[in-house]
């Protein structure tokens, strides 16, 4: 009973951190700031990333260090359907999603059969393959990168060139995968996923193959992080390899643990409180990441679960 008015806490308070989203551009209408909507779009596309990466280290605990370069592909899905005349959004998020399920695949095969550091640096190697493949490409501006010719098309037309629906659709999108993603953890593979988190050999021991399991959440989750890649190709109007630098995937996992480990909740929340730190502090001094360090010790250190595990204490203790 108490899990269950947890997962119902959060899925309030996820509603919650939507409908504050949904009312952002009233407010940069309100005060006249465009450069709100910018600021939020990239939000909701690394909470989508963030809450990607969750569900795999979460709910899975596979700790990739290479996920930033799905982020890529969906970046760079864009730009090269882009030059070929494809400019629908549906065709870049299909593109997008298809080259990280291969991608996914073959690399989750091979990472899957290790585990622990072992895990963690095969994903960051093969994540590193990436980063080094797009900057070797030259055709699209290698390491410089290369500026998009215009947004991508939404149903025909150029709607997206406008920076409220391009956010619109942004939150549309996420609000659609954290459903998707909720009803994953909640069904028999969701339990299954977390009891190969618990006890593989156990799982193994009932008949179940733990491999395929993660498997295929390893791939779903590769995904999913390639469409926040649309939307940040979309939001900059430029893509570079950037993208995918082991430095992003890095921010990722500090999302995810800021927010709470195996809370898609959290992962959300997570990417909002650090980028908006990140932008924050890097007003008050050029040294903003020696801050951003000390919070997050001090996180880690007085709530491991994060900023949901300390709302939720702190819920718990007022009562």
């Amino acid at each position: 009973m108490k899990g269950i008015q947890h997962i119902s806490a959060r899925i309030w308070l996820s509603l919650l951190i939507f409908a504050g989203f949904a009312t952002l551009p009233l407010i940069a209408m309100a005060t006249d700031d465009p450069f709100l909507l910018l600021i939020g779009t990239r939000i909701l596309a690394y909470a989508i990333a963030a809450m990607a990466l969750d569900l795999i280290l979460g709910y899975g605990a596979m700790v990739s260090f290479g996920h930033a370069a799905y982020l890529g592909f969906g970046a760079y899905a864009v730009a090269i359907l882009n030059s070929y005349g494809v400019t629908d959004l549906g065709l870049h998020i299909l593109g997008a999603v298809a080259l990280s399920a291969i991608f996914a695949l073959l690399t989750g095969a091979i990472s899957l059969r290790t585990s622990g550091v072992y895990f963690i640096m095969i994903t960051l190697a093969f994540g590193q393959m990436a980063y080094f493949f797009f900057v070797s490409l030259s055709a699209y501006g290698g390491d410089d990168g290369t500026p998009l010719q215009a947004r991508s098309t939404l149903f025909g037309s150029d709607a997206l060139e406008n920076d409220r629906v391009m956010f619109y659709t942004a939150l549309a999108l996420l609000i659609i995968l954290f459903a998707g993603a909720t009803r994953i953890v909640g069904s028999r593979f969701g339990r299954v996923l977390i009891g190969t988190r618990e006890n593989p050999v156990r799982m193994e021991a009932i008949g179940l193959a733990p491999f395929r399991y993660q498997l295929t959440a390893f791939v779903i989750s590769g995904c999913m992080t390639s469409v926040a890649g649309v939307i940040l190709a979309n939001q900059a109007e430029f893509v570079s390899p950037a993208f995918m630098s082991w430095h992003r995937s890095g921010e990722l996992i500090v999302m995810v643990v800021l927010g709470g480990i195996g809370n898609l909740t959290g992962a959300i929340g997570g990417a909002v409180v650090a980028l908006l730190l990140e932008d924050w502090l890097a007003v008050l001094t050029e040294h903003w990441r020696l801050l951003f360090g000390v919070f997050l010790i001090l996180m880690v250190l007085y709530s491991p679960h994060g900023i949901t595990g300390a709302l939720e204490r702190f819920k718990g203790g007022r009562k």
